[in-house]
């Protein structure tokens, strides 16, 4: 049941991805053609029509929800699947892991087919040529993740490092360059992104700050509980470790 729960979701994926790659883009020449018009007339200022600079957004927001907030969020749920204890937890949140992977996924793609298709792509600069490699290993990803061995199969070992280590590359890259989108933004247009940076790295630094705190949760609540054993102070008013107590315990014998 759990194998084919899993190719129904590898299915949807495909379906997905490829009704989001064919799906149809209007006016497409005619805003790159823009771009390319206005790049020539003020050289690295652009002046943008009220269209372009919507799809500049829409290109922006995609892949802000993408790598700067799901791609961390399905980190968070799979490192919390680890630490539980309860099956039916950790099955809740395996799957719901998987989903925002690919949610994270697909906007991620609509985000490259945004610009594709609208925006002119010489891969001149650092933000087009790291997205054209973070596109390939980004899909590369989920089907790492869908054909993965059964536990206890000697390469599973393997597989599962191959696999968190290809996500944390594919999440901190997809970070780093969405810090560079709105840096390249910025050049483009002069206008100021302080804000959103601002907000990215707040938002960002609340989740690392819960993924550290996984780690620590179990630990920091047991430190409020009494201990196991309670220890019998002496008439000294000294206590001592429960063996110690039972060597003198015999000696008093």
């Amino acid at each position: 049941m759990f194998v084919s729960a899993r190719k129904r979701l590898f299915f949807l994926f495909i379906s997905s991805l490829l009704l989001l790659l064919l799906a149809p883009s209007d006016g497409s020449s005619n805003s790159t053609a823009n771009l390319n018009q206005s790049h020539k007339k003020t050289g690295r200022t652009l002046e943008m029509t009220p269209k372009v600079l919507f799809q500049i957004k829409l290109h922006a927001l995609f892949h802000w929800s993408s790598f700067g907030f799901l791609m961390p969020v399905g980190i968070i749920l799979a490192r919390m699947s680890s630490k539980s204890k309860s099956g039916r937890s950790i099955r809740v949140l395996f799957y719901c892991h998987v989903i925002s992977q690919i949610a994270a996924v697909l906007l991620a793609t609509g985000g490259a087919a945004l610009s594709l298709m609208n925006f002119e792509n010489s891969f001149s600069n650092s933000h087009q040529r790291v997205g054209l490699a973070l596109y390939g290993f980004m899909w590369l990803q989920p089907l790492i993740g869908f054909f993965r061995p059964e536990r206890g199969v000697k390469v599973r070992s393997l597989w599962y490092f191959l696999h968190w280590l290809l996500g944390i590359a594919i999440c901190a890259t997809g970070i780093t360059n969405v810090y560079i989108g709105l840096h390249t933004y910025h050049e483009r247009t002069t206008k100021s992104v302080k804000l959103w940076t601002g907000l990215l790295t707040f938002e960002l630094s609340l989740l690392l700050f819960f993924y550290l705190l996984i780690d620590r949760w179990s630990y920091m609540m047991k430190q409020g509980n009494a201990p196991i054993e309670q220890l019998r102070p002496t008439d000294n008013r000294k206590t001592y470790p429960t063996t110690l107590r039972k060597e003198l315990g015999m000696v008093q014998e």
